[in-house]
């Protein structure tokens, strides 16, 4: 047998049977993870006197051999070998001689994968933290500029109330925000060591957890051996996370191809985040926009693929939870891939004021200006948004709107309605007007924007 695990055989599986179990094509990602975990163990071990001086320096000299040739890409890893684990540990033999099987004192792989994982999350959710942030300060930086630019807003996707552009855009800037608060918060879970758990009920060796995992930068250890090589929770978690987060970068998308249709006209993309048609030399597709809305599915599928998968396991380790990787892998990849892209199309996008300065002339979303300047004058809000609802249905028949009403038909509806109307029923006034706590109003636009500010440094 050569397997690490091979003494209790007497068979050995066949080829199909290996490449079935084996893990290496996707858990090779975690080489340097486990690297790092490895040195942190061998000094825990070394300063324990569980190993002597003299083979954890030799160890720890094949560990750092190792790391040099994965930093140079000069690592082969075996499917007989099965994992990222057992590779390296086999490169280690064969690197310093049968003193690296005693790597593995005092662990199993249970506690090793699970501590690679831990280590990978912490990483890379702080990049995807850095790239959020990013784009957020993408959408400052065209809120800003647009704080005054008026847009129609929509409600049930029919216009609703004219609205800052700026505003409607810092909503995702706060969407953004909650989700990297939901990271930052998640780091809790993923910043705590499984490593000394051992397959599931410790080690007799008088190892030092708290010492591996100070040198590997954990925050604390996990109390119970059990629940530190079977706990997924915190994949689980950030897959959740990143479910919402993808969620809200599909909504932000939709909207991009909306407004970059025809029909809309509201804004460009950058030739950068477009493509064309193979047969109709005319079109400019918003792929990139459509792509993160469609790789949203994938990010949810990754989600309740581990659920599936966790909901009936017994404890401890199971096989089953190798498959906790891949959709770990590949959300972290998709966002790392999404952030970029969404925060490059919304620096470089064009927003057509012209269009959108037509657009919000030519509907009725004034209509809730008038009923509100009829309430504030004394009259019932009700009654009100009757008067004013009537008027629409006489502006339809006549193809006006309620801005080209003569002032003569506006007093027949209500004595109450003067000329000063015709300057409340301007777009900008209405969205001047709207001054509360959070509105459209250009004061609280300008007053978020100083809050967002504080919050991205």
């Amino acid at each position: 047998m050569t397997k690490l695990w091979g003494g209790r055989f007497q068979k050995s599986a066949e080829q199909w049977v290996d490449e079935f179990g084996a893990s290496i094509a996707y858990d090779q990602k975690l080489v340097m993870e486990d690297l790092e975990g490895s040195t942190a163990h061998v000094k825990m071990l070394s300063a324990c006197e569980i190993l002597s001086k003299e083979d954890a320096k030799l160890i720890l000299s094949g560990l750092a051999t190792l790391k040099q040739k994965a930093q140079d890409g000069d690592l082969e890893f075996s499917v007989s070998n099965e994992d990222i684990h057992l590779n390296l540990e086999k490169q280690l033999i064969d690197e310093i001689g049968p003193v690296g099987g005693k790597l593995h004192t005092a662990r199993s792989r249970n506690d090793q994968v699970a501590t690679d994982m831990h280590l990978y999350l912490k990483n890379r959710v702080g990049e995807i933290i850095d790239a959020v942030t990013a784009f957020q300060d993408a959408i400052v930086t065209q809120a800003e500029a647009h704080v005054e630019t008026i847009v129609p807003g929509y409600t049930h996707l029919q216009r609703a109330q004219p609205i800052s552009f700026g505003h409607h855009l810092m909503t995702y800037f706060w969407m953004l925000q909650r989700d990297k608060e939901r990271l930052t918060e998640s780091l809790k879970r993923i910043d705590i060591s499984p490593l000394g758990a051992g397959a599931m009920s410790g080690t007799t060796f008088p190892i030092d957890r708290e010492m591996s995992a100070k040198l590997l930068g954990f925050s604390t250890v996990y109390q119970n051996s059990l629940d530190a090589v079977s706990d997924r929770d915190f994949i689980l978690e950030f897959l959740s996370n990143s479910s919402m987060l993808m969620m809200h970068m599909s909504r932000f998308a939709e909207e991009i191809i909306l407004w970059s249709s025809e029909e809309f006209r509201f804004i460009e993309l950058d030739d950068t985040f477009s493509t064309g048609s193979s047969i109709m030399p005319q079109k400019k597709n918003p792929d990139m926009a459509e792509l993160i809305r469609g790789k949203t599915g994938r990010v949810y599928g990754n989600l309740f693929g581990l659920l599936t998968t966790l909901k009936g396991l017994p404890l401890a380790y199971n096989k089953d939870l190798q498959e906790d990787k891949e959709g770990m892998f590949d959300t972290v990849h998709t966002l790392l891939g999404s952030l970029p892209i969404f925060e490059g199309m919304i620096r470089t996008m064009t927003v057509r004021t012209e269009s959108m300065e037509k657009a919000v002339h030519m509907d009725f979303s004034n209509a809730t200006e008038l009923a509100d300047y009829l309430a504030a004058k004394g009259m019932p809000f009700r009654e009100a948004h009757d008067v004013t609802g009537k008027l629409v249905f006489t502006c339809i028949q006549r193809g006006y709107f309620l801005k080209d009403l003569p002032l003569a038909d506006l007093q027949q509806a209500s004595s109450l309605i003067d000329e000063d109307i015709y300057h409340t029923l301007k777009p900008r006034t209405a969205v001047e007007r709207r001054n509360s706590l959070g509105g459209t109003g250009f004061e609280q636009v300008h007053h978020q924007l100083g809050l967002a500010k504080q919050l991205i440094g």
